[in-house]
């Protein structure tokens, strides 16, 4: 058995003793296991192992039997970054470092070790885009396959390696970053994508090293998933394995912690993988790379592989051990990437059907009823779709007013929209909103501003500028719709543009269907703001199926690791829910064991005998 944790059989739990259980979201082990030896085969005689009511989480493998305990479940703490604080200064230290040192240098990593490449792009700060944040380079098809290669050598001690030294890898990681990287990781995503202070704390701080805390009770909760019943002279035991093969790990530009988690539930489960970073987010993905092997994960079991995604593509779903997608970004490529794996899997290439994991687009909404508090709905919608510009797969892009709060809604609403700053994240520490990504976003906003401008059946009610002489930068825009089924109601921006339609009191029922059967067949977040409870009852029932995260009197945002799980379903993705123990599952391929300890005696059962013999049985068992 190599890395499993088990429960003792039920035969060994006599004279006021019974098995192993396994507790909460981690184990617990108690001070007498930490004496368990090891056994190379059960003992012959029925004595106890265990004293009730003890609590026991064993990791085993062939020559060791490690008894522990996981630190307690917990959020990492967010610093406020308040004018002259000790941790906003440090983080402008860090800023103006960074900034000392543009270009910043991206890698390609294989087997750990910085690669040459023949060719290199350059990311632009979105705020300055004449300035050039990082240049990176682009793998090659022989480099992505050596990658592979070197992986699946590196699975046949990974995977036998004890959960505990991953789950210790880890741990350290979520230190690291909690602490030594800290500033570190903010000042790169600010810088490279744009995000400003509190946006980079509660991303690649506190998420990421949540991410690295929390899979690890997750994997071990999955592994301490063992059959409960039997029956005597038999044991069942599962087996978690890792998938068979190699798994490739697709991260977006918009949040860094989402590439560390992509790679650390399957990694613990003993996976290796390929993992590609967004063009927009090199950087701050290589910091996160460079932690995990200062934290000791073995240089061979991740590979860091940037580069131009359709050269990376062909050689991954070419593969026979491709084994599983793990994906976060938008609908049309996992759609794409998913219509390509199926191909393989029709034609027969991989060896196992691969997993597929994706978390993906959204056209989130906030429905108001009129007995909603207005003053706290105000603020959340703000929040909800501007923070970030936007640029959140759970972003609010439609909102939905009662007709007798519209203008109570509006008039406190228009005006907080007005007043948002806008600036160069590590220039102006003090702003709100910053730019957009890149060119390519600026671009798409741009056209549909313009357009929304000059459509008549809608209504600018704020911004509708955008400017990009310097940096990436639009202005949080705000359009009136008559209709609840304009295009805009159901095109995915990302970026900071709200559709908003005014609903008469007396069609509450129909707005509810409206929301359901609008919103470009997305279903990633949504909320709704009412103090009635029959209506929020209603509300969540008919929007049972709108929304992987529903949020009742709650912007559709900032879902915490461990408290509010993730996803969607519908066109939003898989809906596997990032942030709980679902996706690190989803990477296993489990093995179920069963052994019996007494030998069988004949091949007949009761029903296939003659009744003269059964009966001499039944005379011979008394």
């Amino acid at each position: 058995m190599t890395g499993g944790k088990y429960r003792l059989p039920q035969e060994f739990q006599h004279g006021g003793y019974q098995q192993p259980q396994f507790f909460g979201t981690f184990p617990i082990v108690t001070t007498e296991m930490l004496s368990i030896r090891t056994v190379t085969s059960l003992p012959t005689t029925r004595r106890p192992l265990v004293r009730a009511p003890r609590l026991a989480c064993i990791q085993a493998r062939t020559n060791v039997t490690v008894p522990f305990r996981l630190p307690a479940a917990r959020n990492e703490p967010n610093p406020t970054y308040k004018e002259g604080s000790e941790e906003r200064t440090e983080l402008v230290k860090v800023l103006k470092k960074l900034r000392s040192q543009l270009p910043l240098k991206s890698e390609i990593f294989l087997n750990g070790t910085s690669q040459p490449a023949v060719e290199s792009w350059d990311q632009p700060i979105p705020a300055e885009k004449d300035i050039i944040f990082t240049n990176y380079p682009l793998i090659s098809k022989q480099q992505v396959s050596h990658a592979i290669t070197s992986a699946l050598e590196a699975k046949k001690t990974w995977e036998r390696t004890p959960f505990v030294d991953r789950a210790a890898i880890f741990l350290k990681a979520a230190e690291l970053v909690a602490g030594k990287y800290r500033y570190e990781l903010i000042a790169a995503t600010m810088l490279g994508q744009g995000k400003n202070i509190w946006q980079g704390e509660v991303d690649a701080a506190a998420e990421l090293a949540d991410f690295f805390r929390l899979n690890c009770n997750y994997a071990a909760e999955i592994i301490s998933r063992q059959p409960d019943r039997g029956s005597d002279g038999m044991w069942s035991r599962m087996d978690y394995r890792p998938v068979e093969g190699f798994v490739y790990a697709v991260s977006p530009f918009n949040f860094t912690a989402i590439g560390g988690n992509l790679i650390a539930g399957p990694a613990l489960m003993g996976n290796v993988l390929l993992w590609k970073p967004s063009p927009s987010n090199i950087y701050a993905s290589t910091i996160v790379y460079k932690i995990l092997l200062e934290a000791g994960l073995p240089k061979d079991v991740i590979q860091f592989i940037p580069g131009d995604p359709e050269v990376i593509n062909d050689v991954v779903f070419a593969n026979r051990d491709f084994a599983g997608l793990n994906f976060v970004g938008s609908s049309d490529v996992f759609r794409s990437l998913c219509a390509r794996i199926g191909e393989g899997i029709g034609k027969g290439t991989y060896r196992e059907f691969p997993r597929m994991v994706g978390e993906t687009s959204g056209k989130n909404f906030t429905l108001i009823h009129p007995t909603g508090d207005i003053p706290s709905a105000v603020k959340h919608t703000v929040r909800g779709s501007f923070e970030y510009q936007g640029q959140k797969c759970s972003a609010t892009s439609r909102l939905y007013l009662p007709e007798s709060r519209s203008k109570e809604f509006l008039d406190a609403f228009l005006k907080d929209v007005n007043e948002i700053t806008i600036g160069n994240p590590d220039k102006d520490l003090s702003a709100f909103m910053g730019p957009v990504i890149h060119s390519r976003s600026f671009s798409k906003i741009k056209q549909i501003i313009d357009e929304s401008n000059a459509d008549p059946s809608l209504k600018l009610v704020a911004g509708g500028t955008y400017d990009d002489s310097k940096g990436y930068f639009v202005k949080p825009t705000v359009y009136l719709s008559d209709s609840p089924d304009h295009k805009l109601f159901n095109y995915e921006i990302f970026g900071p543009v709200l559709a908003i339609h005014v609903y008469k009191d007396a069609e509450w029922k129909n707005i509810l269907q409206k929301v359901d059967q609008t919103g470009g067949g997305f279903a990633l977040t949504g909320a709704v703001f009412a103090n009635d409870r029959s209506a929020i009852r209603e509300a969540e029932d008919t929007l049972r199926y709108s929304a992987g995260n529903f949020y009742i009197n709650c912007k559709t945002t900032a879902a915490l690791i461990g408290q509010q799980s993730f996803g969607g379903a519908r066109a939003s993705g898989t809906n596997d829910k990032a942030g709980s123990s679902n996706p690190v599952l989803r990477f296993t391929s489990p093995r179920l064991i069963k052994e019996e300890f007494f030998p069988q005696t004949e091949y007949l059962y009761p029903s296939n005998k003659p009744a003269e013999n059964f009966e001499n049985v039944q005379e011979a068992q008394h």
